[in-house]
């Protein structure tokens, strides 16, 4: 089983997650925030992986924090799983329409760090999260896999529909970049 544990505790947050690759796209996310429980909910889903998140974290600043330190996790979760990232596709890309909006989501799980966010949100928030933290959140999951991510917006309105793109987008390019390459099983 392909699987990651990772506890991680800091003076602005606490986080226990769990990750399994070769899942079903079970999920159970208390993030404090309900708009990265609705994302990441979606990435599990997408990606079928089962994902288990709870994080207490100093929610009353803002959700930056949060946002970060659970894409931490969430890459050294995907490292501690993939392992030497031997026999894998390694690379993995999809276009997500969401509704008006088009994301592309690429990624090469390289061994190197890499984010490209080439997204463009009208609003600053959605709900009560701040639009920024979307990139932060996908920059400590880049630098903690580590890899290559590309997230490439070509259409889209509505904030939250462009950013629900890129977590669908980014759970199916990763489903794809972490599947068993048959090549090269032994």
């Amino acid at each position: 089983m392909r699987e990651g544990v990772i506890n991680r505790k800091t003076n602005e947050t606490d986080i226990r997650l769990k990750l399994e690759l070769d899942g079903s796209g079970k999920s159970c996310i208390d993030t404090g925030c309900g708009f990265l429980d609705h994302m990441l909910t979606l990435f599990a889903r997408h990606g079928r992986f089962d994902l288990t998140i709870s994080c207490k974290g100093d929610t009353e600043v803002d959700y930056h924090h949060t946002a970060e330190d659970i894409g931490i996790a969430l890459g050294q979760a995907f490292a501690r799983a993939l392992g030497e990232m031997r026999g894998i596709q390694r690379y993995g890309s999809f276009y997500l329409p969401m509704d008006e909006a088009l994301v592309l989501c690429a990624v090469d799980l390289s061994g190197r760090c890499t984010l490209n966010w080439d997204v463009h949100c009208k609003t600053e928030k959605v709900g009560d999260f701040d639009v920024e933290c979307a990139s932060e959140f996908w920059l400590g999951f880049a630098r903690n896999v580590p890899a290559t991510l590309h997230f490439v917006q070509f259409a889209g309105e509505n904030t939250h529909h462009i950013l629900e793109a890129c977590f669908k987008g980014a759970g199916r390019a990763l489903a794809a970049a972490v599947a068993i390459d048959a090549a090269h099983r032994d």
